[in-house]
């Protein structure tokens, strides 16, 4: 969800003249290093791996036993272990996940929010403009319930979700602000510029009240997820089992920017193989 933040800080920023970049409204939590290639969904019985490029395309574990490509997969006693282990920390591991995409969304509204109350002119177009936002902030947070909400992973999805739900809203704000500082700038008047920059500067203490401390928080739980996803690749290079080339399976890897990222931590507000390299 970096693109929500970094969309509400381009529409601040044409008030505060650069200077909201100063609050660094993202959650920083990319530096983990995990990624995976594929789209998971947590049903309830089983977990599936799916993707469309690379083998193996499909990956199926529930309880102890593992299916690749529609073939089982014969494991030891000690690896079933293992995969229940691992199934279940993916079960626990997406709802937290869902909850930071959630309030990610919620801060990159409010931050909007703070950028329109600010410089909305009236009440009515204020009453208009918030209508817009709510609606386009209600629909961004069903997105993420009918996705990982549910227990279904898709890094292509969530871009789209954020995508979306800040667009509109970012067009007002952009359009709105910039609007009055070029109509004060042409204007000539001195107290109506003056007015702006009090504006701006009311906006730049509202947004450190507001969302810079959640930001921080929010941060602070991602950078916990960090050890849950080590977790997982550590017993992913527990596996004794072979898949049908003699290769190990790998669902997360490791510093591979190239796979969709798992925990977009820092594209989730400060927000999805190849070969592990640690």
């Amino acid at each position: 969800m970096r693109t929500t933040m970094m969309a509400c800080a381009m529409a601040a920023g044409l008030a505060l003249g650069g200077s909201v970049h100063a609050h660094e409204l993202q959650v920083h939590g990319d530096h983990c290093g995990y990624s995976t290639a594929y789209d998971v969904q947590v049903m309830a019985n089983g977990i599936g791996f799916h993707r469309d490029n690379g083998r193996p395309v499909d990956v199926f574990m529930h309880d102890g036993r593992l299916r690749v490509d529609g073939r089982d997969v014969a494991v030891t006693s000690d690896d079933a272990a293992r995969l229940r282990d691992y199934e279940q920390q993916v079960r626990q591991l997406l709802p937290e996940v869902a909850d930071i995409a959630r309030e990610g969304v919620n801060i990159g509204f409010a931050a909007m929010r703070t950028v329109l109350v600010t410089f909305a002119e009236n009440e009515d177009e204020r009453r208009r403009m918030v209508g817009r936002l709510d609606e386009n902030h209600r629909l961004a947070l069903a997105r993420i319930d009918d996705g990982l909400g549910k227990g279904v992973w898709k890094s292509d999805d969530m871009e789209e979700v954020v995508a979306k739900s800040v667009e509109n809203s970012v067009s007002d704000l952009v359009s709105k602000v910039a609007g009055q500082a070029v109509s004060a700038a042409l204007s000539g008047d001195e107290s109506k510029v003056a007015a702006l920059e009090a504006r701006a500067n009311s906006l730049d203490k509202s947004i450190d009240r507001e969302v810079n401390k959640r930001a921080s928080e929010l941060d602070k739980r991602a950078d916990a997820l960090c050890p849950r996803l080590s977790s997982l690749d550590a017993l992913q290079r527990q596996f004794q089992f072979r898949l049908q080339d003699g290769s190990r399976l790998q669902l997360l890897a490791y510093d591979n920017k190239d796979n969709k990222k798992l925990i977009t931590a820092s594209d989730s507000a400060r927000a999805g193989g190849g070969d592990s390299t640690h």
